[in-house]
């Protein structure tokens, strides 16, 4: 009877041993730490994300933690939506109609193809061609929302308005990458005057904010020149969230209005910024001294060109 309350014993203790194990690990995939921007996404609003194949393609990363907003809903931004939390015991999440929140009527293109488009009475609006098989294969109207706006032409660009995004026509790109939603999130955030605060990486725990790529600024203190004269170019380094980046190397080239070349390496301080200043002689007036600034970080690389004119 004793070796028997043993056994019962053993085993209840096995079970709770299995049952916390699988508590911890269901926590553990209840949030999500995003490196590109420095955010989490949690619970049901991480659930959300995931439900969709391609969840950076349609709503981007993360911009801010989970909040309470200026309306008075607990939202989240990303980059190309807005998550708002619902009361609603069948749908737990909601998006942010993002399309009609900040749409204007703009240039329209009037195209009619019956072969070709889709008409939705509820608004009046068709959709065709690339945009009408990009909605279709993406999750139609339960994601993106009805069409709210013909073909409209803005900023050199074709796009259509939906309820909840902005397509837009990339003619420039790869096959399978000329349909492209605006980052209306960050749009809206700054439409609605949320506090810029929540947009900094999360500082929740001791994480190390990881750097994915360089931002690489500069700029001469003095616009302008004497032919003989001697000049400083400031460098700014910052990551994917726009966090200085300490401790990268930088090299300059600096091609000179006369021909020849200089080069002169620099360090990046604990404030993401370099500096170095050099000296000239005899440039000819009115012509560029051209300035190119390559940056390294492990083995992440940066670069952007700055320049001066010789005035006199």
């Amino acid at each position: 009877m004793v070796k028997t309350g043993r056994w019962i014993a053993l085993i209840a203790a096995f079970c709770l041993l299995f049952t916390s194990w699988g508590s911890v690990q269901a926590q553990a995939t209840d949030v999500e730490y995003f490196a590109q921007t420095g955010h989490y996404v949690r619970g049901d609003f991480l659930r959300y994300y995931r439900s969709v194949s391609n969840p950076t393609l349609i709503f981007g990363y993360p911009l801010t933690e989970q909040f309470t907003s200026k309306d008075g809903k607990t939202v989240q931004y990303f980059q190309r939506a807005r998550f708002e939390q619902s009361s609603d015991p069948l749908q737990s999440v909601k998006l942010t109609p993002l399309g009609r929140e900040t749409y204007t009527p703009g240039r329209q293109l009037v195209i009619n193809n019956a072969f070709a488009c889709r008409a939705f009475t509820e608004t009046g609006h068709s959709v065709c061609f690339a945009f009408l098989e990009f909605y279709e294969q993406n999750g139609g109207v339960a994601r993106f929302g009805y069409p709210i706006s013909p073909f409209e032409f803005r900023n050199n660009q074709i796009v259509q308005y939906f309820e909840n995004a902005r397509f837009e026509w990339r003619p420039g790109l790869a096959e399978d990458q000329r349909i492209g939603l605006t980052d209306l999130g960050r749009i809206y955030f700054d439409q609605l005057g949320e506090d810029p605060a929540f947009l900094k990486p999360s500082t929740q725990d001791a994480r190390p904010n990881l750097v994915l790529s360089l931002r690489v600024r500069a700029f001469p203190k003095n616009a302008v020149t004497t032919s003989t004269d001697q000049q400083t170019i400031y460098v700014l380094v910052q990551d994917q969230n726009l966090q200085p980046v300490a401790g990268a190397s930088g090299l300059a080239t600096i091609r000179l209005a006369s021909g020849g070349t200089l080069q002169q390496a620099f360090e990046i301080n604990n404030r993401g910024v370099g500096m170095l200043t050099f000296a000239f002689q005899n440039q000819p007036n009115g012509q560029l001294v051209h300035v190119d600034i390559n940056v390294s970080y492990n083995d992440l690389g940066g670069k952007t060109t700055t320049s001066f004119r010789i005035w006199y």
